[in-house]
């Protein structure tokens, strides 16, 4: 008798659960429709790109800085991969500490200094300043790190969810800005002096720059090239990438926490048990934009995780120099669960074909889930 009521409390507890979360995704907000983003006056985007001039050289100093522990791929990566090929600037990509990078959701990096040795080299400081999403926002020597750039004179731009750490360390409040949509409402409920910007992926106020969400660095490094080398190598380079224009528009009533959202999510997560890895081959010369535009996309899905693979052991150097560490040595990996296509691809095409593939691997609803983590309209 005692056993039959513990399993009658049990189901009714079920039921229960089960109602509420029906419930509370019935109360979330349909998918909204992607609508064309307005234009932006050219007097607008004239302003932004004189408040992007660099502060100090003529062929200024690039720092992107990392927390050895968890910095996002993207962010890190994707700012490197674009501003490298512009040749224009010198770019370094720093850790707080020595040791490697570990980068969310996939890849590690060996950085090309620390801030202490940055700081050897350069005295007088950076001229722009690039912070990616962290794991934390309050780690004491980045935010010390960030906050001294500033006083030096730097331009501090931050990507995403760096906006966050930028906002920890004291640089946007008073100030306009931006952020990926998911935490727009955390950013200001810690920060209520931001003044927040809707319907731009990029903000530029008093020498402080923030983003939208993850594919919004693109358009962010293509207009500090435009700033710092002009508009014909910005366009060069964009062309490269695959990128039609790298201006400000943006809808951002196209992102939002949805129904179809967070079912995604939960689906894809309680079905744990079919849950893999996919591989990337790791090959000299690969593209850092492309290879975190891909293992970035495939490693949110929630149904798959990216491990890359080489030969041996060893870094293996990109198109650029930065030296990314293998997660397995291997000759092969399975084929059916082998990601191939990065070479031979533009970038943005490479995404969008990461993308087409998580729709034929997972089902688009999936692809519609990455591509909203990635604010990325298109798809």
């Amino acid at each position: 008798m005692n056993l039959r009521r513990i399993l009658w409390v049990v189901l009714g507890i079920v039921i229960s659960l089960s109602a509420l979360g029906t419930a509370w995704l019935m109360s979330l907000p349909a998918t909204p429709g992607i609508a064309a983003a307005a234009s932006i006056p050219e007097t607008e985007t004239a302003a932004m790109l004189a408040a992007l001039q660099p502060p100090k050289r003529s062929r200024p100093v690039i720092a992107i800085i990392a927390i050895n522990d968890a910095t996002e791929t993207t962010d890190f990566l994707m700012p490197y991969g674009i501003l490298k090929r512009a040749d224009a600037a010198d770019v370094m990509a720093l850790a707080t500490r020595p040791g490697l990078v570990s980068l969310y959701p996939a890849l590690q990096a060996e950085p090309d200094a620390t801030i202490a040795q940055f700081d050897e080299r350069y005295p007088d400081g950076a001229d722009y300043v690039i912070v990616p999403a962290m794991s934390r926002d309050d780690d004491p020597e980045a935010l010390q790190w960030i906050k001294q750039q500033a006083d030096k004179g730097a331009i501090i731009v931050s990507v995403c969810a760096g906006a966050k750490v930028a906002a920890a360390a004291g640089l946007l409040d008073g100030r306009s800005a931006t952020t990926h949509w998911y935490y727009v409402d955390e950013l200001l409920e810690e920060h209520p002096e931001i003044r927040y910007v809707e319907n731009r992926r990029m903000v530029v106020d008093r020498a402080v720059a923030s983003t939208t969400g993850i594919t919004a660095s693109m358009p962010m490094m293509l207009t500090l090239i435009e700033a710092f080398a002009g508009k014909e190598k910005a366009a060069a380079i964009a062309a490269g990438l695959g990128v039609a224009n790298w201006d400000a528009r943006h809808d951002s009533a196209a992102f939002k926490f949805t129904r179809a959202f967070a079912a995604t999510a939960i689906a894809n997560r309680l079905a744990f048990w079919r849950a893999e890895d996919l591989g990337i081959p790791l090959r000299p010369g690969v593209d850092e934009v492309s290879l975190a535009l891909v293992a970035d996309a495939w490693s949110r899905t929630y149904r798959s995780s990216v491990v890359t693979y080489a030969n041996g052991a060893q870094p293996v150097e990109t198109r650029h120099g930065l030296r990314i560490i293998p997660d397995k040595t291997s000759a092969d990996w399975p084929a059916n669960r082998k990601l191939t296509r990065i070479e031979g691809l533009k970038p943005a095409e490479a995404l969008d074909h990461a993308l087409a593939g998580i729709a034929l691997r997972y089902g688009k609803d999936t692809a519609h889930f990455v591509a909203m983590q990635l604010e990325y309209a298109p798809f």
